[in-house]
């Protein structure tokens, strides 16, 4: 099966260690509403039994008392951390890890879930509701300028280079600021995400690179996308030497 992932991005926004965890908190409490298997989470660590002995409450208080730690901590600003669901089986949980806070000189501020990819994990977790709920809760705590649900195949096989920002996924996510979105045909849709931005789905069933006509129809919207400048790097990219 295609692995897949949601994920948001933003450029510059150098924000403190209260403001950040302010953030990681409303995020972690947003994502638990999704799905049972996003309630209980653990700090990572080199094995599952030491990660396992390190579940942790994602509060606000939690995340400042951890960006104090030298290990999650971006050099002079910026900070970083992931977690896992505790969950042994692949079919069940996932894993969470952001970089927010930091300059993002050379690469972008994020937060990526990463997702079940058997059964019945991922028949559960990869439909159109808990995606979109997802999403939400990725877009009101981060407040990103981009983001996406894709597979790594689907991705790879519409971007050369897999750039933030510069394609599209089954779902994908622009702020106001990157423009309007225009309409397109159906089977796609747009959602609003209150004042923040605009989700855009192209299908209700699950996208796969497998699939011809999903390839064709993720073509089709990436090009509409691309004449209207919407599909531009997150980070810009550094000119060649």
């Amino acid at each position: 099966m295609d692995t897949y992932y949601a994920a948001v991005y933003w450029g510059c926004r150098v924000e403190s260690a209260e403001e950040c965890a302010q953030r990681a908190a409303t995020f972690f409490r947003l994502l638990s509403r999704c799905n049972p298997d996003y309630t209980r989470w653990f700090e990572q660590a080199d094995s599952r039994k030491k990660a396992l002995q390190l579940q942790f409450e994602p509060t606000a208080e939690t995340f400042v008392r951890f960006f104090k730690r030298r290990g999650y901590r971006l050099g002079r600003v910026g900070f970083t951390f992931g977690a896992w669901t505790g969950h042994a089986e692949d079919d069940r949980g996932g894993m969470v890890s952001f970089k927010c806070g930091h300059e993002a000189v050379g690469t972008s501020n994020s937060c990526l879930l990463y997702l079940p990819g058997e059964k019945p994990g991922a028949e559960r977790v990869l439909t159109v509701p808990v995606l979109a709920e997802a999403m939400r809760a990725m877009v009101l705590a981060w407040e990103p300028d981009w983001g996406v649900v894709a597979s790594d195949d689907f991705r790879d096989s519409l971007s050369q280079d897999g750039d933030a920002g510069t394609f599209v996924g089954w779902m994908t996510y622009f702020s106001h600021s990157r423009g309007e979105v225009p309409s397109l045909p159906t089977p796609v849709r747009t959602e609003s995400v209150e004042n923040k931005g605009t989700l855009l789905i192209l299908s209700p069933e699950r996208l796969t690179a497998s699939n011809p006509g999903h390839l064709a129809q993720g073509r089709r919207v990436q090009d509409a996308l691309l004449t209207k400048g919407l599909l531009e790097p997150v980070v810009p990219r550094s000119p060649a030497s």
